[in-house]
Formats: structure tokens, C-alpha cells, sequence
């Protein structure tokens, strides 16, 4: 009856997602699809996703959580009336966040693309755009 969820948005999920926007949005999940799961770029799409998915509050026994992940995400994306600019800046800010948390703890083995103190200072741009 129940399918197989995570707790938070997984990682394994990313790769289905890619056709669902338009061509910066491709281009975003390419990039992310090269990354280790603990790359700082690949935790801020997740954690975008978190935020845009309503993962924080989605229990186990909800009709979300039982159709699985995937297709609550393939849904929330379709569904998604911003464009895909938007989307991009979402992930910029969640980007943003991960790097300020992996800098108060460096311990946890995030893998950065730059050190802290390499950040422009008009907000980070991602290599592929």
C-alpha cells in the first residue's frame, strides 16, 4: 500500500526531473546530476526542492506520501506557475544557505565549489549560466 519515501527530498529523484522546465532548468539538473550527493550544489537543489515540495510538512500516511517523491516533485514542478527564472533563483538562495551552514560546520564534509571567501559579492551565479 505505501511506497517507498524518504524523509526529506532524496537525491535519486533529481534525474526525472530535468525535462519537466525549459532549458536553464535542464541545464541547472545537468550540472547537479554531475555532483556527489554532498556537493553544496547538489544539497541547495534539494533543499530547494524541500521548500517548493512542502517536504517539511508531509506525513507518511498523506496521499503526497503515499504516490512517493517522485511524483509529488514531477507534480509540484508541473504545477509551478513562476517562471523558470524564478525557479533559478530559489536555488541561488538555497545555495546560498547551504554555504553559510557548511561554513558553521566545516566538520560535516560539504564539498565546496569555491572556499567562502571566494563568493562574489553580488550573490553567487552558477558556472552554467
Amino acid at each position: 500500500m505505501y511506497t517507498n519515501n524518504e524523509l526529506l527530498f532524496p537525491h535519486h529523484v533529481i534525474p526525472s526531473l530535468r525535462k519537466l522546465r525549459g532549458p536553464e532548468w535542464r541545464t541547472l539538473v545537468d550540472q547537479i546530476m554531475k555532483l556527489p550527493e554532498n556537493h553544496e550544489e547538489t544539497l541547495a537543489f534539494m533543499l530547494m526542492m524541500i521548500r517548493l515540495n512542502g517536504c517539511m510538512g508531509c506525513e507518511t500516511d498523506s496521499y503526497r506520501a503515499m504516490r512517493g517523491c517522485a511524483a509529488c516533485a514531477v507534480q509540484t514542478l508541473r504545477r509551478y506557475k513562476g517562471e523558470d527564472t524564478e525557479l533559478l533563483d530559489m536555488y541561488r538562495q538555497a545555495l546560498s544557505d547551504v554555504r553559510d551552514f557548511a561554513e558553521r560546520s566545516p566538520t560535516l564534509g560539504i564539498i565546496h565549489t569555491t572556499s567562502i571567501n571566494d563568493r562574489p559579492s553580488d550573490g553567487f551565479q552558477p558556472s552554467a549560466f
